[in-house]
């Protein structure tokens, strides 16, 4: 199935690219636009519990590790290299591997290519980020609270993996979708109507069983008044393996049912805003009874209301996060299980354009277990705060 299905896109790639107009003066190069960001966080002010952490969040959020570190620092290189063709290449060169750090990674390599004349409806091939969730979709960058959430996030980790995806959306609505991006709100231009297959094990992994997740969401924008809203929903279904495990718990090595449905609604601030998601679903998940790995049910969700503030040249983002969490995280060891409730009070200042200040406090009560922990809830707060270039 899956030589079969190679054949027909590269057949795809091959017709579209010999219909493009070969006349054009002007060089694919003179199109190609370079960009990036950078973050550093400090994550151990006002720590009352030095043992809550989280794992997905940020490697630097624990018991060691709690000084100043790089949460991202990303280069972006991107172009429209002719009508229908586009491709986007970002590294990123603050990830951990081993006892490694600051270690270049990709994060996404793909080419959209335009099936018609207006590029309504696109292909996206190649590694870029899975169509499940807005705030998964949404530029970190971008992004009030500094981390996102537990339960949409722990569905993909790292938002992507490698696959091929149709996005569809018409001509006005991409842009509507590319002035908010433009502003700092939107996602990104996911479509209006996405359908995909990916290889199911999350970005630079191997896959590991043969076997495609499909994925599709459906979303659309609305003005009312001054103000844009962006109802939602999406799902996907798979088998997942896991291959993160202790060799003492018992595991299906030929996967587990991975399976999600969530329902998405973002009021855009203007000035004040509302972005909320919750899903269901079943996957892997460790269980501590049995010292093993089953499907389990989950769900799990969260609210952001934010207001935006101008004065003069500055802006300021005042928001609050409260999500929840009830299930397992498939991409760590032995799917580790959680149960989550928790509150996040911060402020986003823009003293300049390409510099921007998050301060916040969470409250946190988060349980996290596996086989060398299978009783482990833990309750604190902190204070965290991150400085970003944009450019």
């Amino acid at each position: 199935m899956r030589s079969v299905f190679t054949v027909i896109v590269v057949l795809g790639i091959n017709l579209s690219l010999m219909a493009q107009n070969q006349n054009s003066t002007s060089g694919w190069f003179e199109k190609i636009k370079i960009g990036g960001y950078m973050q550093i966080r400090y994550n151990g002010l006002l720590e009352s519990n030095p043992k809550l952490e989280c794992e997905q969040c940020d490697e630097n959020w624990a018991e060691q590790g709690n000084g100043l570190s790089f949460r991202r620092i990303r280069f972006t290189i991107k172009g429209q290299i002719s009508p229908r063709v586009f491709f986007y290449f970002q590294p990123d060169f603050a990830k951990t591997i081993g006892g490694s750090h600051h270690v270049g990674q990709i994060k996404d390599a793909y080419i959209d290519l335009g099936l018609d004349e207006m590029n309504e409806f696109r292909v996206r091939v190649g590694q870029s980020k899975v169509p499940y969730g807005y705030e998964n979709m949404q530029s970190s960058s971008n992004r009030l609270p500094l981390d996102r959430n537990d339960a949409l996030n722990s569905a993909v980790k790292d938002e992507r993996d490698l696959g091929v995806f149709l996005y569809w959306a018409p001509k006005e609505k991409r842009e509507w979708i590319r002035n908010l991006t433009k502003a700092g709100l939107s996602g990104g231009d996911f479509g209006i109507f996405a359908l995909g297959i990916y290889n199911g094990q999350t970005a630079n992994q191997q896959d590991e069983n043969d076997k495609f997740h499909v994925v599709t969401r459906f979303t659309y924008p609305v003005k009312l008044g001054d103000q844009v809203i962006e109802p939602g929903i999406q799902g996907y279904t798979g088998t997942y393996v896991v291959t993160s495990y202790h060799p003492e718990i018992e595991i299906k090595e030929d996967g587990y049912l991975d399976q999600r449905a969530a329902i998405s609604f973002v009021l855009y601030p203007n000035p004040f805003g509302i972005q909320a998601e919750y899903n269901v679903g079943r996957g892997p998940e460790f269980d501590k009874y049995s010292n093993s790995v089953r499907v389990k049910h989950f769900e799990g969700g969260y609210a952001t209301f934010s207001y935006y503030i101008e004065k003069g040249n500055q802006y300021l983002f005042p928001y609050i996060r409260l999500q929840y969490y009830d299930g397992g995280k498939k991409h760590e060891i032995d799917a580790r299980s959680y149960a989550v409730k928790e509150a996040e009070f911060g402020v986003e200042w823009h003293p300049l354009r390409q510099f921007e200040l998050v301060a916040n406090y969470t409250l946190s009560e988060r349980r996290f277990e596996d086989y060398e922990k299978p009783v482990n809830n833990q309750k604190g707060g902190l204070m965290r705060i991150q400085a970003q270039v944009k450019f």
